[in-house]
């Protein structure tokens, strides 16, 4: 009569044993897993970032600057128009020097009016009262910005500029007019250079390269060119301006950075 219950009871005794044995398991699972995380053990691919530079040293082939002529009048027919007769007498000298229209661009062109304001007696111990503007006539300013290819002429073409009525010649850069294969010989350089550093760094670790896993260029390396004048000249400069000046062309250095990652083991 009894034995049916007896049975029951171990049956439940068994139940409760692999239930706690399965607890148990998993507790030792999280616990195992928790300690290897927390120690900071890795089980993928390492890797290793390194980056490498390149630097090209290239004569400059072409020379860019800038150039802007302001006039005044009393109405705005008045200032364009003398605007337009010392612009266009610029452009047509430029063109007689052989400078191609296509390399001729306009980079702005304001037409503002040009107000005074008379001062009133200011209240003793209180404010100056503002009097109202008054219209005293408009001025014209056009920026022009001239591409030199023969280099040996910039000299003459800025004295020439000045002569016929710029009012501000600014900013002569020579550059490279086509980057393509400098940059490609620097980034070369630049790949060269981090296989080095990767190797030297891998034998230095006690490990070995598998393979690349990873590339990247700094766009922002380029051609650095020295500016070479950036003066305001004003009205009378086509009488101190006599000589044409020389323009040393120098060397431009061009750039190129890589950062190139590597698998090891």
């Amino acid at each position: 009569m009894n034995s049916q219950p007896f049975f029951g009871k171990q049956y439940v005794q068994v139940l409760m044993t692999l239930a706690l044995v399965g607890a148990i398991a998993a507790l030792s699972s999280y616990a195992y897993f928790t300690i290897k995380q927390a120690k900071g053990v890795y089980t993928g691919a390492t890797s290793i970032n390194v980056q490498g530079k390149g630097e090209i040293f290239a004569k400059p082939d072409i020379g860019t600057f800038s150039f802007s002529v302001l006039a005044e009048g009393a109405d705005a027919k008045e200032a364009q128009t003398k605007s337009a007769e010392a612009i266009n007498a610029i452009l047509a000298s430029l063109k007689e020097s052989g400078v191609e229209e296509k390399d001729i661009k306009t980079e702005n062109y304001y037409l503002n009016p040009k107000y005074s304001y008379d001062q009133k007696p200011c209240v003793y111990g209180g404010f100056c009262p503002q009097s109202e503007p008054k219209l005293i006539g408009y001025e014209v300013t056009q920026s022009v910005t001239v591409k030199v290819r023969d280099l040996a002429k910039s000299g003459d073409l800025i004295t020439l500029v000045g002569g016929k009525g710029a009012t501000n010649i600014s900013t002569l850069q020579f550059t490279i007019d086509d980057m393509t294969v400098i940059k490609a010989e620097a980034r070369t350089k630049a790949i060269a250079d981090a296989k080095k550093q990767a190797e030297k760094l891998a034998s230095d670790l006690g490990v070995h390269i598998v393979r690349m896993t990873g590339f990247y260029e700094n766009e922002n390396g380029g051609g650095y060119p020295m500016p070479m004048m950036d003066k305001a000249m004003g009205g009378a400069m086509s009488e101190a301006v006599s000589v044409a000046p020389e323009m040393p062309t120098g060397e431009n250095m061009v750039v190129s950075s890589v950062t190139i990652t590597y698998e090891v083991k």
